[in-house]
Parts: structure tokens; sequence; C-alpha cells
């Protein structure tokens, strides 16, 4: 991965598809709502009482092609994050939820958008001990869910807000679910829109040139290519606009088997680019700074890109105990990459309380139009990135997850009962010199 912050799976997002499962679990009571006192009727909640889940993650990874140093140099990165989601059922059909979160990593690539502000002489392969080193992530969602009498369809909608030391971000969004034949056919749509704008850093030898015109960076330090002139300007445009929509289609095959088919379509347009990543050119003279390579250009992408996906998932329910589920994905963009997805789980019952998750995941891409490695483009180039997240790779991961379960949540925690634990650790590797792991803990209480 060349980029400052892992860009596959943040720790954060995936410790929240994690507690989704928790939610899947959650066991409606019945409610008296009464026409009259003689014939009352009930009708099964959405949510029985309020859930909190906490939730925690770490990650790490390491490799040797960051973007930040134009494709060469180390990736090392650790990142710890917490959040609390909490799930407010505000009457018999309706759901409020609030998730909060923060993410703070320490990234030995993205300190080199400065490497000449620490005290040891400058190196793509070392990390830099200056300010750059280091940054927290923060998010807020709120999303509300409502469900028909006769529970046949859900309408929800979600409004967000995150930010970092050069990003922000607000998104809202909305979806909806039928449900047919006594809910053994389900279809599903969901829209969102996230509005981002950058506070663009550049790298730092590039800063005197921002405006366009000439600019010198220690000029008198400078080995190979003396005459350093970089063909760099800044962004016009900081601002990137992200509409996604989500199209889904479930249904119970068989008593034992369930299958869904779903195929997701993103916009994007706007600043694409990372502005901190650096580009080296094959037919301009390397300049050097401390033993640093100099950059010639940052990252250029287009400013519009379409992505597809198609995706398909099988569970079988073997026994009681012991379940296979499925998925397969494919995925194509407009900047010419494809990619290939499956993944493998099998979950397996120990007792009424713990179950264990093998899985296993392959993925395989092309690379994207705009990609080359380390001093390998053209300065005529149009567009051109040496971001190795954007090159042709083959990854696999392995993971294994703990859950344990109490419907009854017996462990009381003041007014609230435990009702699960899922832990879970996951480690991925690329045939590109990178690896990574990530271990997640989410506890879920309810309100007794």
């Amino acid at each position: 991965m060349g980029a400052t912050k892992p860009k596959i799976v943040s720790p954060f997002q995936l410790a929240i598809v994690l507690t989704l499962s928790f939610w899947s679990g959650s066991f409606g009571c019945l409610a008296q709502t009464g026409t009259n006192a003689d014939k009352p009727t009930y009708t099964k909640r959405v949510l029985e009482s309020t859930e909190v889940d906490l939730i925690s993650s770490y990650y790490a990874q390491e490799g040797e092609n960051a973007a930040v140093s134009g494709g060469i140099g180390t990736e090392e990165l650790t990142d710890a994050a917490g959040s609390i989601v909490v799930s407010i059922p505000l009457n018999d059909n309706d759901v409020l939820t609030i998730d909060a979160g923060v993410s703070a990593y320490t990234s030995a690539s993205s300190s080199n958008v400065n490497p000449f502000d620490g005290s040891l002489p400058a190196d793509a392969f070392v990390a830099s001990s200056g300010a750059s080193r280091a940054d927290t992530w923060a998010n807020f969602t709120g999303s509300y869910s409502h469900t028909s009498a006769d529970r046949n369809k859900v309408w929800s909608g979600m409004a967000s807000v995150s930010s970092e030391y050069d990003y922000f971000s607000i998104g809202f969004g909305g979806g909806y679910v039928q449900q047919f034949h006594q809910k053994n056919t389900s279809i599903s749509v969901n829209a969102k829109v996230f509005l981002d704008a950058w506070d663009a850093i550049y790298p730092s030898e590039l800063r005197p040139f921002a405006t366009g015109g000439f600019g010198s960076f220690r000029q008198s330090e400078l080995t190979g290519n003396t005459d350093y002139a970089p063909q760099f300007a800044q962004f016009d445009n900081e601002k990137r606009n992200t509409y996604a929509l989500e199209l889904g289609f479930s249904q119970i095959l068989h008593q034992k088997v369930q299958g869904g088919l779903t195929v997701d379509l993103v916009r994007q347009e706007g600043l694409l680019s990372t502005p901190f990543q650096r580009v080296y050119f094959s037919d301009v003279a390397d300049t050097f700074l401390e033993g640093f390579h100099l950059a010639d250009d940052i990252e250029k992408l287009p400013e519009n890109r379409f992505k597809v996906a198609f995706g398909g998932r099988l569970n079988w329910f073997a026994s009681e105990t012991i379940a296979l589920r499925t998925y397969y994905r494919y995925y194509f963009d407009d900047w010419g990459i494809t990619s290939h997805t499956a993944r493998l789980e099998l979950p397996i019952m120990l007792s009424d309380a713990f179950t264990v998750r093998p899985s296993y995941r392959f993925y395989q891409q092309t690379a994207a139009d705009y990609f080359a490695p380390y001093d390998e483009h053209m300065s005529t180039d149009r567009f051109y990135t040496s971001d190795f997240d954007l090159s042709e790779y083959i990854a696999n991961q392995y993971g294994l997850g703990v859950s344990y379960t109490d419907i009854f949540t017996k462990l009381q925690l003041w007014k609230f009962g435990l009702k699960a634990i899922d832990i879970n650790y996951f480690m991925y590797d690329r045939d590109t010199a990178f690896g990574s792991y990530i271990a997640t803990l989410g506890i879920q209480f309810v309100l007794d």
C-alpha cells in the first residue's frame, strides 16, 4: 500500500462492519398496542431496548512502496481506534442510532511529507520525527429507521461528519427495504452522498513553488541535478463529491440455503488525487537533498471516476452447529482497474454461547491506467501515480473470530446486561511486499 493511511479497510470501518452482525441478531419482544381491553393485539418490536456497542481495534502494517515518497520507502503504520454505538428504540417501529468514534494513527510514510523536519538525515525508508508522523480522525454518525407495522418495509436515513488534519467530510443518505413472500424475498436500495474538502498539504520541497513561480529549496545543498525546477502547481479545486447507490436482492432458496445479489454504483468527482504523494519522472534528471529524492511532481489523477461492482453471496446452513458463508464480487472502473474478490467463512457453534468463525479472503486486481512504479513515469504524461493501491497485485487475508452471546444477559453492569462479545483477528498479505494485521474487540450491552 502506498498511501499514508490504509485504504483497503480502515480499522474503524472494519470494526463498525463487525458490529452490525450484533444488530442482526437482536431479538424483538411483544408489546401491547391494545385496540380494546377485551381483545388486545400485539406487535413485535423492532428493537427490544437500548443497546450500546463498545468497539476497539488495533491495526499495524508494513511495506516498501510508500506513495508519499513516490513508490519507495517505508509504509509502517499503526492505528488504534475506538467507538461507541448507541441504538435507541423510540417506539415499537422506530430506532435512532448514534455512532461516535476516534482513530489515532502513527505513520512512517506520512512523516515523510516533510522528511527534513527531524534530527536524522532524510530517508524514504526511515520515519521522520516531525509533526506529520501522527494524526487523529474523528467521526459522528446519526441514523434513523422506521419499520412498517407489518414489518415488511423499512425506511432509513443517515447523516455523518468526519474530520482529520487535512480533510473534512459530511455525508447523508437513505434506504428502503421491501420484503415479500412471508419475508423469504427482499429487495433493497440505499443511496449516500459524501461532500469532502481537502486542506491540501504538499511535499515540503514543493511548497516554495506553490504559486507556480520561481522558488528555491536549500539550493546550495542539492546534489545530482542542482537546477531543481519541478513541474508543480497547486490544485485549483480542493473538493470531492461521492455519490453511491446500492441495489440488493436476497432470497431464501431452500430451508438451509440463502442467497443474495448486490449492485454498487459509485460516482466521484473533484480532487481525487492525494496532494502529498510524490511522483518521479524517468526523463528528468534526479535531484537529492540529504540523500532524499526530491519530487518532480505530485500525483495527478482525473477529476472523475465511475465504479461498478456486482456481488453475490450464498450461505449454506449445513446443520444446527455449522454453516458455510460464501461471497464473490466483480469490480471495474473507468480508470482501468478490474478486480475479483472471493471470501469463505465457516461459523461453528461450539455451544449455545460460543461460536468460532475461521475465514479466508482472496483478492486480485489489475493496475490503473495511470500507475507506474518509482521513477518510471514520463513528464509528458497527463496523469500519473505511484500509489501501489492502484497497482496490479494479489492479496490473501486469513481471519479468525470468536463470539460469545447471552440472550438472557445474565452478567449485569449497572442497568445494562452483557449481550455479546466479539473478537476478531485478520492477517493480510500482498505480493507487493506489503502486509498488515488488525485485531478488533466488540462488546454489546442491553439496557434491562
